[in-house]
């Protein structure tokens, strides 16, 4: 793991002075700290999480969203975030379980340092979530989102694709948008499974702007047509910029709508190779 910590140090230099050394022109695009979503790494926080944390260090990572690895409490992973200059601005929880226990989620945000908590999916017949489904999830997300902002935590749901089901003259997206509370629910937008689900990252932003509090930055491959599974082969989620997704124009209008903490989520099956990449990329795009 230490040789791999140190290849990814290696790595990351190389793409980096490439990187400054072909745009020097113009601000930067992506001004916010660069984040990871913990998933990322979730075949190597099992076999050994210091290394890992080493790893996201080494990458200049200073926020990431995700819980305690097994074996840890929240209080002792976060130490060992901070230890690394790493913060735990948001994470997430399972719907069945916030459901019955939104005051658990508040603990264990709190216990982390987060301000927001995420659920990214909620549960349904696969390929066929329904407006009753839909209507379900209205009704239990601003109960829960109630719960965890009178305890100073922001709820946000994450979408995985499978919500752009057509709906009267939208889709149930927009249905679960429209009937939820702004005061109580939030979103956050991954906009692999945004795009892979049929639906525009770049026309919801400008649609609901600020519901919007956090973002998956991840990138779906050129050709990939979509549906509305939720699901897509790990070798379909690629490097940031090598895809279909258009990733500048998201980013200018994220921060338009007041969108605070980005994480890279890379699904692949190649993430120590892949993650460098992404990161020089987000860092080589100018205003």
């Amino acid at each position: 793991m230490k040789k791999l910590v140190f290849s990814l140090y290696l790595a990351t230099t190389i793409a980096l002075g490439i990187t400054d050394s072909v745009a020097q022109k113009g601000k930067p695009l992506y001004t916010f700290p660069v984040g990871v979503q913990a998933y990322t790494y979730r075949a190597s926080f099992p076999k050994d999480v210091i290394a890992t944390l080493d790893t996201i260090k080494a990458l200049g990572i200073t926020e990431m969203e995700g819980g305690a690895p097994k074996g840890f409490t929240e209080a002792e992973f976060k130490k060992l975030c901070d230890e690394r200059g790493i913060k735990i601005p948001a994470t997430g929880m399972g719907y069945e379980q916030i459901v019955k226990e939104p005051m658990e989620a508040v603990q264990k945000a709190k216990a982390l340092g987060a301000s927001f908590v995420m659920v990214a999916w909620i549960p349904h017949q696969k390929g066929n979530f329904s407006l009753e489904n839909a209507k379900k999830a209205v009704e239990d997300f601003n109960r829960v989102g109630k719960t965890l902002k009178e305890n100073g935590i922001t709820f946000c749901y994450h979408n995985h694709g499978y919500e752009f089901q057509p709906y009267q003259d939208g889709t149930l997206y927009d249905y679960i948008v429209k009937n939820t509370n702004p005061e109580y629910v939030s979103f956050e937008m991954d906009i692999l499974w945004t795009q892979h689900g049929g639906g525009d990252p770049v026309a919801l932003l400008k649609k609901y702007g600020s519901r919007y509090k956090l973002m998956h930055l991840k990138d779906l491959k050129k050709g990939i047509k979509g549906d509305l599974t939720g699901g897509t082969p790990p070798e379909n989620d690629v490097t940031l910029g090598d895809g279909q997704v258009n990733i500048p124009e998201i980013l200018r209008l994220a921060k338009k709508a007041g969108v605070k903490h980005y994480f890279i989520e890379d699904e692949s099956n190649k993430e120590y190779e892949q993650m460098p990449k992404s990161i020089a990329y987000l860092k080589s795009l100018k205003q």
